[in-house]
């Protein structure tokens, strides 16, 4: 790819606040010159803008159901230039050889990943996941200086507590000259404070404003989160103003029919929109996370790498064209990378399962006490990883407790793939909506056990088992016979096809959730693949029971 040429452009300088036209010139991949147009009092309309590029200051790529070199290609035409990428939930299921998996893939692209060495697999001792990775494990990851960071310490009992094990983990990072991401969802004043004290320099969970000043106040950095599940941009940007120099912008999890329409540019829209300076956003999504995860990303100044992107305007932030050292990767809307090569690895156990294996027995003689009977129900919300805890009267049919669609109340199941034959896990939850059939998933934070929620046991026997036959993915079941399932060979987490085939796959997924099965949630996979994470409160199903995220402890 040439990578040698001079552009004319509004150029945006964003630490000097000034935006003037030049000559933009690139040599050998690096910024040789910047040639500022003599005599030009502003911007010229005439020419587009010229910005360094966005980056996802925190992402599972896995969750965009893509291998890395299909997210890149994605992700590139939006501007995208770099992710900080935590590879935990591969990482669940196959280990360092998954966090490898993630590495080689993503050399095969030019794109920007900084990796992280995963912190809590599993993420709790409440949960069956594929494998364990130990202080020596993350000790020999540092050896490698593609791995950037220590990834996110959903540990926060331990930091709190300061267990040997977490604090081991913590002064590696330390140690090897590695920041350590947070992961401590309600924490608020002395408890965010000792949390960052033990050396936790971010988090991404804070969905208030409020909880997010307090990390501030510790001297934390925040990420302001908008992804497919988590949407806490409208909760916390007004901190913007105050705080734009310790903010910045990630999605955490992001499903590619989204990340087919836009990625962080849409965020630098929303928030120049609202009236934020368009230098101090641009700061939040461009500058801050090269600075605090040292990232080898260029910033459009002399001798640069030229990472960088041209935009239409400063208003909607269109991409024109996106450059990585040098060579042009992606322009009006298309990536210029070829399709990359995608290795199938796996771990994945679990058998066929048959509706009366999914009952919920009620104690003795309940249903003749009374019909209806109390039980803790987890209830979920639409744009947020927590859950509630309610006590509801669950209906009680021949001795079992039975799921009640007119009330919004479903069964919840999860069961443990790493196991030919482990029993399943049954709770109940409200807020999915569904008025038939049964949705089912292998990707199921953090463990990535099999996930499913239904209206009855048949539907969701039918749908467990579309899952388990194509060992991994994402699977729906209506009550008439109809059926889809989109394949995830890849760790049963990531689709080997490239990422519009893969886009428009879950976009017919999501629209029979939504049209055929009645959920009204916005991302009912990408929630339902939550329903499992056992350190987001309040209460969740893990494949060994129904777990309380606050007391940590089963219910």
């Amino acid at each position: 790819m040439t990578t040698d040429f001079s552009l004319s452009v509004n150029l945006v300088d964003i630490p000097g606040r000034t935006i003037y036209p030049a000559t933009l010139r690139v040599a050998e991949g690096r910024i040789a010159a910047i040639e500022a147009v003599a005599g030009a009092t502003g911007p010229d309309a005439a020419l587009p803008y010229a910005l360094p590029g966005f980056v996802d200051a925190h992402v599972h790529v896995e969750s965009s159901l893509l291998v890395p070199s299909e997210f890149a290609r994605l992700a590139l035409p939006h501007g995208t230039v770099a992710t900080v990428s935590d590879p935990h939930e591969i990482g669940n299921v196959l280990g360092v050889a998954g966090v490898q998996y993630m590495l080689d893939n993503a050399a095969q692209v030019p794109f920007k990943f900084c990796f992280g060495a995963p912190s809590c697999v599993p993420a709790t001792p409440f949960e069956t996941a594929g494998a364990e990775l130990t202080a020596a494990d993350i000790e020999s990851l540092f050896q490698n200086p593609k791995i950037g960071y220590l990834a996110e310490m959903m540990n926060w009992p331990g930091v709190l507590n300061r267990d040997p094990v977490v604090m081991e983990k913590i002064a590696l990072a330390g140690r090897y000259g590695r920041p350590v991401d947070g992961h401590a969802p309600g924490l608020r004043g002395e408890e965010a404070a000792r949390y960052a004290s033990a050396g936790i320099s971010t988090d991404h969970e804070c969905f208030t404003a409020d909880e997010a000043r307090d990390k501030l106040a510790a001297d934390m950095k925040i990420l302001i989160r908008e992804g497919s599940a988590a949407r806490n941009f409208d909760a916390l940007i007004e901190l913007l103003p105050r705080y734009y120099d310790r903010l910045m912008f990630c999605s955490d999890d992001k499903h590619p029919d989204t990340l087919l329409l836009g990625h962080i540019n849409q965020l630098v829209a929303r928030a120049v929109a609202l009236g934020y300076s368009v230098f101090e956003v641009l700061q939040v999504a461009c500058l801050n996370p090269v600075a605090h995860y040292r990232l080898p990303v260029g910033q459009l100044r002399l001798g640069d790498a030229a990472d960088f992107i041209v935009v239409d305007n400063l208003t909607d932030f269109t991409v024109r064209q996106t450059y990585l050292d040098g060579a042009l990767v992606a322009e009006n809307g298309g990536c210029l990378l070829p399709a990359a090569p995608v290795a199938v690895v796996n771990n994945f156990q679990a058998q066929p399962v048959v509706p009366g294996s999914l009952v919920a027995l009620a104690p003795a003689n309940a249903g003749a006490m009374h019909p209806a009977f109390p039980l803790p129900v987890i209830e979920c919300f639409d744009g947020q990883l927590i859950t509630a805890r309610r006590s509801l009267f669950l209906s009680v049919v021949n001795n079992y407790f039975t799921a009640d669609p007119a009330q919004d109340i479903l069964k919840l199941v999860v069961l443990n793939r790493y196991a030919p034959a482990a029993p399943p896990a049954v709770a109940f939850i409200k807020g999915f909506g569904l008025q038939a059939g049964a949705l089912a998933s292998s990707v199921g934070h953090d463990s990535h056990n099999i996930t499913a929620v239904g209206v009855d046991d048949a539907s969701l026997a039918r749908a467990i088992n579309l899952v388990v036959a194509a060992k991994g993915g994402l699977a729906a079941a209506g009550p008439d016979g109809a059926a889809l399932v989109l394949p995830l060979p890849v760790a049963g987490l990531m689709s080997d096809r490239p990422g519009p085939e893969v886009a428009a796959a879950y976009s017919q997924l999501d629209d029979f959730a939504k049209a055929q099965l009645g959920s009204g949630l916005q991302a009912p996979f990408m929630t339902l693949s939550f329903m499992a994470l056992l350190v987001i409160p309040s209460l969740k199903l893990s494949d060994k029971g129904l777990f309380d995220g606050e007391k940590f402890e089963f219910v």
